[in-house]
């Protein structure tokens, strides 16, 4: 569809125009500014390196290789041209050769891209994930593909459809151009899958992975838990809702939310000032930003009726992100605190 300017007296159509007729080269314009602007081609990811090479065929680079919220790892290829030539045989690929990345491999990776060290670099790959350590297993279970062009052709776009049909992950991204005066506007799209069908086609792959865990066994930690809260009994909780309920405990039992986030390594909580609703939280923490200029994942945080925390003022959420590894600190912190009269034990598959 083409872009219209609009005025009182007339609705007028912007001229198109193509990336090389403004002079804007592949991977000296378009490559830089798509990696300084990530989130206009792919939200919520994190490049981790440019021109990514690590494979004995140095001719062939990952133009932009990064990571999403979910740990996946995303290959981007781009072209200026207006077909896209064969740039998804070029991206499954790549995508085969770094699927077996790890952790170690990706913090090696994005050191080098930064031109810091291998320390800084995981502490960033760290923070953008909401990890405070690695995980392995955790890390690049799946790859995603996106085709950033001016156009794409019908060959690149059956290959698109029929790959997302089987559960890969393509999406393709147009860039088309348009000019007022000696002004470039930039109209990108996401044109496959169309934003509309993006979360059916996440549901049904998550579908299918759960019914392939069901079926070959999981090494992940299913246990639930009872909890006692000083009498109140809640039985058959998550590892999560475990968590939730029993610093919920501590704190109505007066101990001390910094004694409790001391415990537990950063950005466990969240904080505004006030006493808020769930929905007027949500709204103050989206205008914050973390020490590294990013947004608050919110869904990663318990921010419903009954799990927002006021504390001296503030209104607090605790993550919702917690493993098997940090029982050890959860029991120490209870131990330290016994007037609160919290237990729990593994559940016995009862429900209140």
């Amino acid at each position: 569809m083409p872009i219209y300017e609009i005025t009182k007296e007339t609705i007028k159509e912007v001229s198109k125009t193509t990336l090389a007729e403004h002079g804007f080269r592949e991977r000296y314009d378009l490559q830089r500014l798509l990696r300084q602007n990530i989130d206009a081609v792919a939200t919520n990811a994190y490049v981790l390196a440019e021109e990514y090479c690590e494979w004995e065929d140095a001719k062939r680079r990952i133009d932009l290789l990064c990571i999403d919220r979910e740990a996946n790892l995303v290959v981007i290829e781009l072209k200026r041209s207006e077909d896209g030539g064969h740039m998804e045989l070029q991206a499954i690929r790549y995508a085969a050769m770094v699927s077996n990345m790890t952790f170690a491999q990706a913090v090696e990776a994005h050191s080098k891209f930064l031109g810091k060290t291998p320390e800084e670099a995981e502490a960033a790959i760290l923070n953008f994930l909401g990890w405070e350590e690695p995980h392995e297993k955790e890390f690049g279970k799946d790859t995603r593909i996106i085709l950033v062009s001016g156009e794409f052709s019908p060959e690149i776009t059956t290959a698109a459809y029929w790959l997302n049909e089987h559960s890969v992950d393509v999406r393709c991204v147009r860039l088309r151009p348009h000019s007022i005066g000696e002004r470039v506007l930039l109209d990108i799209q996401q044109v496959i899958p169309i934003p509309e069908a993006t979360g059916i086609l996440v549901k049904i792959k998550n579908k299918v992975a759960e019914e392939r865990r069901s079926e070959g066994g999981s090494s992940s930690d299913w246990t639930r838990y009872d909890l006692s809260v000083n009498g109140e009994v809640f039985r058959n909780l998550s590892k999560r809702k475990l968590f939730l309920y029993a610093i919920r405990g501590l704190i109505r039992a007066g101990v001390p939310i910094s004694s409790v986030a001391q415990s537990f390594p950063e950005r466990k909580f969240i904080s505004v000032p006030g006493n808020c609703t769930p929905d007027e939280f949500r709204e103050r923490v989206s205008k914050l930003r973390t020490p590294h200029g990013a947004t608050y994942e919110l869904r990663r945080y318990f921010t419903g009726p009954e799990e927002l925390f006021l504390v001296d003022g503030k209104t607090y959420a605790l993550t919702n992100q917690w493993g098997r590894k940090r029982l050890p600190t959860l029991d120490a912190l209870i131990a330290g605190y016994p007037e609160a009269k919290i237990s729990y034990t593994p559940s016995l598959g009862e429900e209140d």
